[in-house]
Formats: C-alpha cells, structure tokens, sequence
C-alpha cells in the first residue's frame, strides 16, 4: 500500500526526518505515534500531497490509490446546513443523480457511445463504493456509533465530538484504498470515544492513524510506527506489546551502556596515566602504546549506545504553586444555570476546597467549557471564589490564551519574563530546543501549543488551575509528565477532560453532568462506571499494576539494578498476558 524508503526532509529551522523507512501492507490498521513536534502530520501531508515537498528518498503509493482523510480539526462551523444522513451519503447521492442525468440524456442524445461510456464510468465508481447498499450501511455504521437517533439532525445541530465521528462515519462509507486520520480522538467524551473505537475495528481496509489516547492504542492496532529523533521504528504487533519491547531494549542497552561506560573510564584512567608516564619518559614504546590507547578510546566512544527510541524526550512539566491558604472553601457555585438556544445547565451547586483535585465529566456539549470560562471570569452572580485564589486557566482553545502571531519569546516577553536566558531556561525545561524560541506559535503542533499553555501556567503564581483537556494533543509521554506535575501541585485544579487515564491517576474525585445539572461521584464509582461502558471488570486494575511495576523497573534502572529489574520484567510480561 505504502513503501517510504530513505525519506529526508527539513524545515529551514528544524530537521524533521532522517532517511527514515517503512511499509503499510493491505488491511494494516496502524497507529503512527511519536512526541508532539516530531512531524508525523507532516509526513501524512507528504503521503498525500507530495508534488507540494522538496524531499530526499523514495515515497510509492499503490496505482490509483484513493485516500480518505479525517483531520484533527472538525470544521464544524464550515459545513452547509445538511441533515446527518445526507452529508454522509453526499457522494453516493452526487453520483446516483450523475447515473440518473446521463440516462435522461441518453434518451434524446445521437451520441450514445460517448454517454455509454461515461455512463459505465460513473456506475463503475458508484460500485467502487458500495453504493447499491449505502442507505443499509450508513444505518449500520450510525448504529455501531450509536448515532442512530440523529440522522435526519442537521449537522449544526450536533457537538464536536459527535460531528468528529460522523466525518469518520463518511470517509469510512466512500470505500478508500488507505483511510488516514489525524488524531481523530480529540476533544469525544467517553461514549464517542468507545463508538471511534468500535468504527475502527469494523473497518476492512488499510488504515494509518495519528493518535495519542491511550485507550484507542490499546485496543485498535496490529502495527505500530514510531518517529522519534528523526527516526522510524515499525513494530508489527500491538502497542501493548511494542512498549514491552520498547523497556526490555531499554534495560538490555542501559546493562551495555554500564559497562561501555566501565570501560571508557578504564581505559580514560590508563590514557592519564600513560600521558604522566610520557611527560617524564620519551621512550618510543610508551609514545606508541598512548597512541594506540588513545585511539581505542575514540572507537569506544563512538559505539557508546545511542537509543533514540528508548531515551525519549519528555518534559519536565512544574505547576508551582504560590500561597496557598490552609483549608478553605476556594470555589462555591450556587444554583448556576445557563443557556444559549437550549437550557444547558441548572441549579448547579458544588464547592471546590483549597487542595482539592477535580475532573468535570460529561457529554460532548452539555455546557462543561462554558462552566470553565464563567468560573474564570468571575462575574457571575453564582459563582464565588475567596479573595486569597488567584487561577490560571488552561483554554481547549488555544488561540484563547496564546497569541499565535507572537514567537514563543514574544509570548513570554509578554507574561512578564525579563531575560531572553529566563526564557530559555524556562522554555528548555518543557521541551522546547532553543532554535525553537524565535518560532511563531501558529506553526507549532496542538501538542506543542498545550505544552507552552502548560509552560505559561507553571510561571503565573497561582493556586488554582482551571484546565480544559490539558491532554488533548498532547503525546504519551507528555500526558505522563502532566499527570505526575497535576499529582504533585499543592493547591486547587479542576479539570475538564475524557482521558479516564488521568482520571484515575491524579484527581480526588468527579462532578458528572448529567439531565442538566452536576452531581459529585466518588473514584470507586466512577472506576466501576468506566469498567462497565469500556473495559473488562479487571482490565484497570490490572494496568494499575503493570503501571507500578513499570514504575519500579524505572527505580531500578536508575540504581543499574539489572537484575531486580530483569526479574520485575518478567512480572510485567505476565500481567501483559493478562491485558
């Protein structure tokens, strides 16, 4: 389907690929994941368009390869006022009024050849697609999405999430040789989350998706693709299993590495000493023995490990936390409601203390950003916030709190950094390579753009966050990264977002909205409701465990423990087993 072959290629700031191979073979559904910035959307663009690069290497496609394409954006706004089944099946409709219209000319045309052929030409391509049966299928794939009861909806009237899943529904039903999504799972509650899931699995054909969420990789793969540090690594297996790898390759080159290292500075100690012996002795012998050290040590230096898969780059995400007062009642909202068209929310009441940890869970478009943005403005007669809490807030929305026509040093020049090397410093910390600091933030990735919104926060002397999916975008490593700065902040967070990883990991406890209003649930129900609608009875637990497990062969890696850390491999292989 795809064969890449030695492919390079450069933005005038930053080397993105370097002489990277892979292949996708027919009926593949492959995951292409990799840290935020290191080009994957790039290199799809490059699949799909490539008359518009300049780059160096070989990229075959399969003759008359039709690509279908999702994006990570939704476009919603965009879209002509459509009911859900008609924009669905626009491209059977165009081609069966096309049939229809040729017949019709047919009737009183004396050039039946001609319209012969284009009429064979249109039915071939409405085969092409299944399109005798495409009312039966639309039916079957809104009802696998669970997106039945909104077919004859305009689109307008559909949330985001909703929306994300009927242009996935669309692509799917036109039939294309590979199906290529970007990131298709940003921003779909846990229900439109588990129906992407299920669309993807019951699709045939060739399938490459960009994608972060954990839940999706665990579940939808038989190949994985891996860009890092310029580099591809393929995996054919799931991701499961490929992350398995990943550590055991970690623990097999860090035992190699421990001991090149031994070596190196062995042989560093007999180099100083030949090197003394030589300053008071000119003996040829000696010379010739220092050289031969010398060079040895070049050679071993030159071998030292290099894994850029293994050592992966990850920020070090810090939300400091400034005067944070004792156990009080930060936040008190008392009988919100709001509307736009349609009631959202009513009577809602809830209160948020000082250390709290909360996650605001619900359905795409039930009202849980603008409850963010009210309680951020703070000019709502509703909402309460004690004198001594000051809040940073974490827009879904980027352009919101960044300005994307500013360079990175522009932004925090402007959130009142003084130094051009504060904000390097600053900036390093998170990921960011200093070449990147004149950058314009309309050119970086979501992940990147969350990352610097992440990085602004950690510096505003604040002890409340308001974050709205600070995950969204973001890579593997970095949601991990954001879980441990979230678990470690001293004060107040509350959290919109519908990664149950994080969930479960950092916050004390839920608000769910639900018939338009909030209830609070504790992590024991909310665990069980997750199990019931996503996973196994025991499937968490047991990642639960692989997580801890992992945790302590990190520990021992850090101590060069191999052993310990060979044996809790082990452990780690059979609760794989178990997933």
């Amino acid at each position: 389907m795809i064969k890449v072959d030695n492919l390079s290629y450069s933005f005038p700031q930053k080397d993105l690929f370097n002489s990277i191979s892979f292949t996708l073979e027919d009926g593949n559904h492959c995951a292409f994941i990799g840290t935020n910035g290191s080009g994957k959307s790039t290199l799809i663009d490059i699949i799909m368009y490539p008359e518009k690069y300049m780059f160096d290497g070989s990229l075959e496609l399969s003759p008359n390869c039709r690509i279908g394409y999702v994006s990570q954006f939704s476009h919603l706004d965009k879209i002509k006022e459509i009911t859900v089944f008609d924009y669905i099946a626009e491209e059977f409709i165009k081609l069966q009024n096309e049939i229809t219209s040729i017949c019709t000319e047919m009737e009183t045309s004396s050039d039946i050849d001609t319209l012969l052929e284009k009429y064979q030409q249109t039915l071939d391509a409405f085969d092409a697609i299944n399109g005798a049966d495409y009312e039966n299928n639309i039916n079957k794939s809104l009802n696998l999405a669970n997106l039945i009861k909104y077919k004859d909806l305009m689109i307008s009237e559909l949330s985001g999430g909703q929306f994300k899943l009927i242009q996935v529904i669309k692509e799917m039903l036109n039939s294309p040789d590979l199906m290529i999504m970007d990131e298709p799972d940003v921003f779909l509650d846990f229900d439109n989350l588990k129906a992407l899931k299920d669309l993807i699995n019951s699709h045939k054909g060739t399938m490459l998706i960009i994608t972060h969420s954990r839940y999706l990789l665990n579940h939808c793969f038989d190949k994985i693709i891996h860009l890092e540090n310029m580099e591809i690594q393929e995996y054919d297996g799931n991701f499961i299993d490929y992350n398995f790898s990943l550590l055991q390759t970690k623990i097999e080159l860090q035992e190699l590495a421990a001991s090149d290292n031994e070596e190196f500075e062995r042989n560093e100690k007999l180099i100083k000493k030949l090197r003394d012996i030589a300053t008071d002795n000119a003996e040829a012998f000696r010379g010739r023995t220092l050289r031969a050290r010398v060079k040895y040590q070049e050679r071993l230096e030159k071998r030292m490990i290099k894994a850029p898969f293994v050592d992966i780059k990850q920020p070090n995400i810090r939300l400091s936390t400034y005067n944070v007062p004792e156990e009080i009642v930060a936040l008190k909202v008392n009988d919100y409601s709001i509307s736009f068209d349609d009631l959202l929310l009513e009577n809602v009441n809830f209160e948020i203390k000082s250390t709290d940890k909360i996650a605001i869970i619900g359905s795409n478009g039930t009202g849980k950003t603008t409850l963010l943005q009210e309680i951020y403005k703070n000019n709502h007669d509703s909402i309460e916030i004690n004198e001594n809490v000051k809040i940073a807030y974490l827009s879904q929305l980027q352009g919101k709190t960044l300005n994307e026509s500013n360079t990175i040093l522009e932004e925090f020049f402007d959130a009142g950094f003084k130094t051009y090397d504060d904000i390097k410093a600053h900036i390093l910390n998170y990921g960011f390579e200093e070449e990147m600091i004149n950058q314009k933030i309309g050119s970086l990735s979501g992940g990147e753009k969350n990352i610097l919104q992440l990085a602004k926060i950690s510096d505003s002397k604040t002890n409340m966050l308001l974050l709205d999916e600070p995950t969204s975008h973001l890579d593997t490593y970095s949601q991990i990264a954001l879980e441990k700065a979230i678990s470690n902040y001293q004060g107040a967070i509350l959290m919109i977002s519908h990664d149950f990883y994080s969930i479960v990991n950092c916050m004390d406890y839920v608000l769910i909205i639900e018939d338009k209003t909030i209830r609070k649930m504790n992590m024991r129900k909310f665990r069980k409701m997750i199990y019931a609608k996503h996973f196994s009875l025991d499937y968490l637990e047991i990642e639960q465990k692989k997580k801890l497990v992992e945790i302590r062969i990190e520990s021992a890696l850090k101590n060069t423990d191999f052993t310990l850390a060979k044996a809790l491999l082990e452990e780690l292989e059979a609760l794989i087993k178990l997933l």
